[in-house]
């Protein structure tokens, strides 16, 4: 994979530099290039439900999702529109979020995604765009709006298309996602891996769950059945946070109206969040050992989250029993890719043969955004390092619960 390799200091600090001196108009081969700002979504609905019906845009910048977003937030919206000739070239949906006194552009929800990659026609993807005219027309638009631009987790190549937003200057995120193909059926999709050491391992679990009354695999079910499922999510993670000594990032009741607003959101095989769950049987009945919230986009589904609650059949490793039964039931459903999402655990190494780098586009509209841009960057280049020594990342993690941050 290639990046944009400018040192990251110098192009930060020439980007401020140049902030006076931007062009909100760029020269692509076919057409002129305008970018303008909005500050509602419904003027774009039209342009923005044709850009996501590409099966490579991201679910996350779909525009029920970000409407599900910005109906809880309220956040100040800095929609991007670039035009070229008569065509909508691109939509990028950013949100301003203040943080120490810095106004951040960052993508609609950006803290509860795990891919982004704006929405962009086809045909301006194909085009040779100057990276520096690009940069000063993103900045033309937002100056006076926001004093940095952050976009974040996005790959540079996705599925064989490069991102156009790689043209900007970035730095590498220190999270990966994990993807595991689907292919014809689950036994060639079970060959990527393992299959006979997952097999054995799968009738471990079955075994130990049928000796203690057995289980119920829940999978979608009517939309109060699915609230409730992620009411007991809530509970589950809080749980959990708490035993480790970490913030509760599902607390914010903001954050739980979004996504139960994207339990709501269905459009043919698509769907903005569904729960799963293992439900146990007999002495147990009722008790939810594993949930899992995964939203489906064309023939990509991610998983959001998920939980355990290992008070009942902790040997019966019910968290990846749900997954076995979670991607078995996807295939011939047109599934091509079950994504685990971002964040390095040994369960989703253990199923993805894939691993995706991802990338932080940051770019400074002012003198505060220019050091809030080499914050950014030198604290995500301090986590990669911690990440990629897994001695000194147990250290950390063990420093973090302690002090509860």
């Amino acid at each position: 994979m290639q990046t944009h390799k400018l040192d990251i200091h110098q192009q930060l600090l020439d980007e401020a530099a140049k902030a006076e001196a931007g062009s909100a108009s760029l020269r692509s081969p076919n057409a002129e290039l305008d970018v303008s700002v909005f500050d509602t979504i419904a003027m774009l609905e039209k342009d923005w439900r044709a850009l996501e019906r590409d099966n490579l845009t991201s679910l996350h910048q779909g525009y029920d999702w970000c409407r599900s977003w910005i109906e809880a937030h309220r956040r100040p919206l800095v929609i991007l529109r670039g035009v070229c000739g008569s065509e909508t070239a691109f939509i990028l949906p950013i949100e301003i979020e203040r943080s120490h006194g810095v106004r951040i552009a960052k993508f609609i929800g950006a803290d509860h995604s795990n891919i982004n990659t704006g929405l962009f026609t086809k045909r301006f993807l194909k085009d040779a765009v100057d990276p520096y005219r690009f940069a000063e027309g993103l900045r033309h638009a937002l100056r006076g709006k926001a004093d940095l631009l952050l976009l974040q987790n996005i790959p540079l190549d996705w599925r064989g298309r490069k991102s156009l937003l790689g043209l900007l200057p970035l730095v590498q995120n220190q999270n990966h996602a994990y993807q595991l193909p689907l292919l014809e059926n689950f036994e060639a999709t079970l060959k990527q891996l393992n299959s006979k050491s997952r097999r054995k391992k799968f009738r471990v679990q079955s075994k130990r769950l049928e000796s203690i009354g057995g289980f119920d695999y829940v999978a979608g079910g009517t939309a109060g059945e699915q609230h409730a499922l992620l009411d007991q999510f809530f509970a589950q993670k809080a749980e959990r946070f708490k035993a480790l000594g970490l913030p509760d990032v599902f607390a914010d009741p903001k954050t739980r109206t979004f996504l139960h607003g994207l339990i709501d959101i269905r459009h043919g095989d698509d769907f903005g969040l569904e729960m799963h769950a293992i439900r146990l049987k007999g002495e147990n009945e009722g008790h939810i050992a594993a949930l899992s919230g995964i939203s489906r986009k064309g023939d990509h589904v991610i998983c959001q989250f998920s939980s355990i609650n290992e008070s009942i059949a902790k040997d019966a490793s019910p968290g990846e029993f749900l997954f076995w039964q979670m991607i078995s039931r996807l295939h011939g459903k047109g599934v091509a890719l079950f994504d685990f999402g971002l964040g390095d655990q040994v369960y989703k190494r253990s199923w993805a043969p894939i691993e995706t780098d991802h990338h932080d586009v940051v770019l400074p509209l002012s003198l505060s955004g220019n050091i809030a841009g080499l914050a950014h960057w030198a604290i995500t280049r301090s986590k990669a390092h911690i990440k990629a020594r897994p001695g000194l990342y147990i250290f950390a993690q063990r420093a973090r619960s302690k002090i509860g941050v």
